[in-house]
């Protein structure tokens, strides 16, 4: 948390403001996610709650938002068709424990080799999935839903003008409580919550999914779990990576990996579905200036409550109103300035981004959009850095001296290779490494090539400034230990 972000009574009632509306957004989002995955729309409001209570408390990001998520749903489709809800929990459990393991074995530290250009990526496909998915609401609504959506719009930015009250409550609240108020009062006939499904009437209780302990059981669930494990905790870390740079503050990544897994056993024993990090909904908490643990609980707390004793009211929220809300998130999500900045950024910076986006929204998997994004910054970067391979060669008495600048690995080595003049006759080779450093086998491989080739031609090969790193390579991989 940020140490001049000190809980007062101002504060605290922001956290609390700012819950209440990410507890209203979730709801939709929950049953929508459920259905997705073909179970109860209970389910996911189920996980929605364990997920955020426990999370707000051993999670590493603060204001960070995770609940049942459409990318989680998607993976759990075959499995319920096939075995039904009690192997959805187990799944999700052993999901859980391998989330743990990714937080004790430290992989967040991998984080870091997701580069900027994905990051920016990451963030536009992702404002662009959330307003795609808001694109069947807005088709299914008549006029009297598509004027809601525009007048939800015009609250959302419009009230936040109006001198202090503008400030004090979130407008995305204004907007649900007042245009539903009128809704229900004015009986308009548009498509609402309850057209989603019927929340549940009482709240989660423990359980202990009806399976059988055995091998077989483990066969079935593993794969899914392994991939609800990945999927979850990369779009977690996305997620707090993104909140880590609006807010201008660090969170501790193997503690959130940690605290997703938690949260996920917790919720297979109380009949919810294994869930993640949100960026839209963690977008709404933050823009409505949430910047703690607190706002976490508390939108759990109010999804209790909202269940038990709001019920009625939330199912008659006009979809429309939260339409607009999630518009105003994919706006405000998206990153205009990488489109100014396509005309002055490199080609591959931009090829990148672009890639990144198309895949995630063609796969509708941010996941996979990342791992496409980083392995195609990779191969850029291999290819920029095997241009630096330069050699100066010298002649003295009948001894030819290579001297290589930069870097051997598997894409410079032709490039190193092809320096060598076989046909040349000279008494002896000296190739002069020390300012150049061998990376792989393939570059100890190449080295062996050129050794042996000289060799075989009775000419001696002396190599020189090799450095400890590149020795150590050497004589684990050469054929030529001398």
């Amino acid at each position: 948390m940020n140490k001049n972000y000190l809980l007062n009574i101002n504060n605290i009632k922001t956290e609390a403001l700012a819950a209440l509306v990410v507890g209203f957004a979730i709801i939709p989002e929950a049953i929508a996610f459920s259905l997705i995955a073909g179970v109860n729309p209970k389910v996911g409001i189920y996980a929605s709650i364990c997920i955020l209570l426990v999370s707000s408390i051993a999670g590493g990001r603060p204001a960070l938002i995770s609940a049942a998520t459409g990318a989680m749903a998607l993976l759990m489709i075959d499995l319920v068709k096939g075995y039904g809800l009690d192997y959805l929990m187990a799944a999700g459990i052993l999901a859980g424990i391998f989330q743990i393991l990714f937080g004790v074995l430290k992989v967040a530290r991998f984080m870091s080799f997701i580069p900027r250009s994905v990051m920016v990526g990451f963030v536009n496909a992702l404002a662009i999935l959330i307003f795609m998915a808001q694109l069947d609401e807005i088709f299914k609504a008549n006029s009297l839903g598509l004027a809601i959506i525009c007048i939800a719009l015009g609250i959302i930015y419009l009230f936040p003008l109006l001198p202090k009250i503008g400030k004090m409550i979130p407008s995305s609240l204004v907007a649900i409580v007042l245009i539903t108020i009128i809704s229900i009062s004015a009986g308009f006939d548009v498509r609402t919550i309850k057209d989603l499904g019927e929340l549940p009437s009482e709240l989660p209780h423990f359980l202990i999914p009806n399976i059988p302990l055995n091998l077989e059981t483990l066969q079935i669930i593993l794969p899914y779990s392994l991939s609800l494990a990945m999927v979850g905790i990369m779009e977690s870390l996305m997620t707090a990576n993104v909140l880590d740079e609006i807010t201008s503050t660090k969170s501790n990544k193997n503690r959130e990996c940690i605290g997703q897994g938690l949260a996920n056993i917790s919720t297979g024993f109380f009949g919810g579905m294994a869930g993640c990090g949100m960026i839209g909904q963690s977008m709404i908490n933050v823009k409505s200036g949430a910047r703690t643990r607190l706002s976490t609980f508390l939108a759990g707390a109010f999804l209790c409550i909202i269940i038990v004793s709001l019920a009625d009211f939330v199912n008659y929220i006009p979809m429309g109103v939260l339409v607009a809300i999630m518009i105003m998130v994919s706006i405000g999500t998206f990153d205009f300035s990488s489109i100014k900045k396509l005309k002055s950024f490199p080609f591959s910076a931009n090829a990148v981004m672009i890639t990144t986006v198309v895949a995630t929204i063609f796969t509708h998997n941010l996941a996979i959009g990342v791992v496409i994004g980083v392995l195609l910054e990779a191969l850029f970067f291999a290819n920029k850095v095997s241009y630096f391979l330069n050699c100066k060669k010298s002649l003295d008495n009948g001894v030819k001296t290579y001297k290589f600048y930069g870097q051997i690995f598997f894409k410079s080595v032709d490039k190193f290779y092809d320096e060598f003049n076989f046909d040349e006759k000279c008494e002896c080779i000296i190739i002069d490494v020390s300012k150049a450093h061998f990376w792989d086998v393939s570059a100890i491989y190449a080295l062996d090539k050129i050794i042996s080739k000289f060799k075989d031609k009775g000419t001696k090969v002396e190599i020189i400034g090799i450095n400890i790193a590149s020795s150590y390579m050497m004589k684990k991989f050469s054929i030529n230990k001398n």
